[in-house]
């Protein structure tokens, strides 16, 4: 059954986060769980064992992997075909890195939606200690949900340890009460939007484009600086034109783009591809003729030439 596209719902945390008590409570939601059939992967020995009992729908599949050499793309493609799931949901050993899952799920698999569940009270000992494996599961999470939270719970600290890996993912805070907090701290760029020159670090290029192509009323006539490379192939461009950008990855090298922007050049030469430059330019909205609506393009004030980044690949982390 290789081929199929499968949606697949990961849960991550350590040991003792809350993910079998979400999944189990997930399970037993008929909204969610109406039939379809459901590859459950457990990759740890949890306190919480799960009641099929309770489950709305029966068609779930349980299937450890406790040891980390078991999870790779023979065994699950091998559960997959057995159980002709129609979607997976797994529950992630938290010791183990991410990108083994990444590397190892089937061609057809695809994340759907990644949470990460931690314990409040224990979560900033975990970061101060084993800060790699924190930041490596928080670098792709969707949502991540602190359970046991008091009235003393410290949520400017914790917001900080999850903005300092990922800026886009959303925050909760869940009591004992049963209450449920979005954060909603506003966490300001990365760069200065009102200087006379907006300069963009290498590290923040990601954080940029997303900002632009989500407010482009607000850098209309901002000039800007980063730097972009020019990508070979594509299209044949005007002589008057280039293109200047990043290869943006959101969550895994499977979900990797070139984003950036059509450049105007003026007097200025223009860069060969496959160059790397820093360019500086003047960003106005033009009209796209193949879509409805309006794109930035940069008129060029300067462009030098420049060395690759160390980390060519913008990221959100």
């Amino acid at each position: 059954m290789a081929g199929r596209e499968i949606p697949v719902y990961l849960f991550t945390g350590f040991l003792d986060a809350g993910k079998s008590t979400f999944i189990q409570s997930t399970l037993e939601d008929k909204r969610f769980n109406n039939g379809e059939k459901t590859l459950l992967i457990r990759c740890e020995d949890g306190e919480v064992e799960y009641d099929f009992s309770a489950f709305s729908g029966k068609n779930v599949y349980l299937q450890a992997m406790e040891e980390e050499e078991e999870f790779n793309e023979a065994a699950l493609q091998k559960m997959s075909d057995e159980t002709r799931c129609e979607r997976v949901i797994i529950e992630y050993n938290g010791m183990w890195p991410m990108q083994r899952l990444y590397d190892e799920i089937p061609d057809g698999w695809i994340v759907a939606q990644e949470i990460h569940f931690a314990e409040a009270a224990t979560y900033p000992v975990f970061n101060a200690n084993m800060r790699n494996l924190v930041y490596d599961k928080l670098q792709t999470c969707d949502v991540i949900v602190f359970n046991r939270c008091s009235e003393k719970t410290d949520t400017d600290a914790l917001h900080k340890i999850v903005r300092q890996a990922n800026r886009r993912c959303n925050i909760f805070y869940e009591y004992p009460d049963g209450r449920s907090v979005l954060d909603e701290k506003v966490d300001p760029l990365p760069f200065d939007i009102n200087a006379k020159v907006v300069k963009i670090e290498d590290r923040d290029y990601a954080y940029f484009y997303s900002d632009l192509m989500e407010n482009l009323e607000k850098y209309d006539g901002k000039t800007v600086e980063f730097k972009g490379l020019y990508p070979q192939g594509g299209k044949p461009l005007p002589d008057s034109v280039f293109v200047a950008g990043r290869m943006l990855m959101n969550c895994c090298a499977a979900d990797t783009q070139f984003c950036g922007m059509a450049c105007y050049r003026g007097k200025n030469e223009k860069p060969l591809p496959g160059s790397w430059f820093t360019l500086r330019g003047k960003i106005r909205l033009q009209r796209n003729r193949l879509f409805s609506g309006k794109t930035p393009v940069i008129d060029v004030v300067s462009v030098t030439p420049a060395i690759e980044p160390e980390e060519p690949v913008a990221t959100f982390y």
